[in-house]
């Protein structure tokens, strides 16, 4: 029998589920579902990568987090976040967690449908969310999978290129299954990392970063979790904080000498407002500190 904590967040779910599905048909109805390209905000950086192979200057991955798919994120709008990960030509599309919360199943074929269009020459790659574990980790795994998506559960994913002299040069992306609900195994993902190619760190919450930081062995971790905080005031301060997002909530950081990066994610959750706060896709060019054009 599940303990009542277990048995209340059952209940929550399925009633939250209800009003989701309610408001979906609701704007659907409405026709207020529908895809609009500025509503979304394409942000490209570059970022230094110490270390990083000469084969892989210029890299793009390209980020998309926290989807939510069937709150605001409708499929109709999931099929217009594909055409612009799309159309960022990315070698690589990289999505941070979170693609449900409340209803699965509902809006299961659509995401696979959409999903499978992501376009990247070295693939898609994903880790799940805290939402994802609510909601079933093995169903949301098995979603992203028919949809030809790679998702990793503490698991390392090497990407390979050439080199001039034509040895194969690498560049490392490493998943941290959820810190949320204790999924998340740092230890067991450092083991897999072998010396010497530079890694990336995809972990759905961004003040993971200090753990991240202080293992010495990432250059950069891309985090989503928190929406950007969704509401942002004019000086670029994020009042609206919660756990796993408190220091680290929207953009850029220096920590140590590793970076870290929080996407403000192309969904919402609890509100269905954004304030200084545009959903986003981001395009991340990699390139050497000595080779930067910055």
């Amino acid at each position: 029998m599940p303990d009542p904590v277990s048995r209340f967040e059952h209940w929550n779910n399925l009633a939250r589920g209800q009003v989701q599905l309610g408001m979906m048909g609701f704007f659907r109805l409405v026709r207020r579902d529908r895809f609009r390209v500025g509503d979304f905000q394409v942000d490209e950086l570059e970022i230094l990568i110490a270390g990083l192979p000469a084969a892989f200057e210029g890299y793009r991955l390209v980020q998309i987090t926290d989807l939510h798919v069937g709150h605001w994120l409708s499929l109709h709008r999931l099929e217009g976040v594909v055409d612009l990960v799309n159309s960022q030509q990315p070698d690589c599309v990289v999505m941070t967690g979170d693609f449900v919360s409340y209803v699965v199943d509902q809006v299961a074929g659509g995401m696979v449908a959409a999903l499978a269009r992501l376009s990247a020459p070295d693939g898609v790659l994903a880790i799940l969310g805290n939402h994802d574990h609510w909601m079933g980790a093995e169903r949301v795994t098995q979603i992203l999978q028919q949809a030809g998506v790679v998702v990793l559960r503490n698991q390392v994913y090497p990407l390979q290129r050439a080199s001039a002299d034509g040895e194969p040069a690498s560049l490392l992306i490493a998943g941290l299954d959820d810190v949320v609900v204790g999924a998340h195994d740092l230890p067991a993902l450092l083991a897999q990392l072998p010396d010497g190619p530079p890694a990336i760190l995809l972990a759905h919450e961004p003040d993971f970063a200090d753990q991240a930081a202080a293992s010495g062995r990432f250059a950069l971790q891309l985090s989503g979790h928190s929406h950007g905080g969704q509401i942002v005031t004019r000086s670029g301060h994020v009042p609206v904080r919660g756990s796993l997002f408190k220091k680290y909530p929207n953009g850029m950081y220096r920590v140590g000498e590793m970076v870290q990066y929080t996407n403000r994610g192309v969904g919402t959750h609890v509100l269905r407002v954004r304030v200084n706060c545009p959903p986003e896709i981001t395009s991340i060019i990699l390139a050497s500190p000595g080779r930067s054009n910055c």
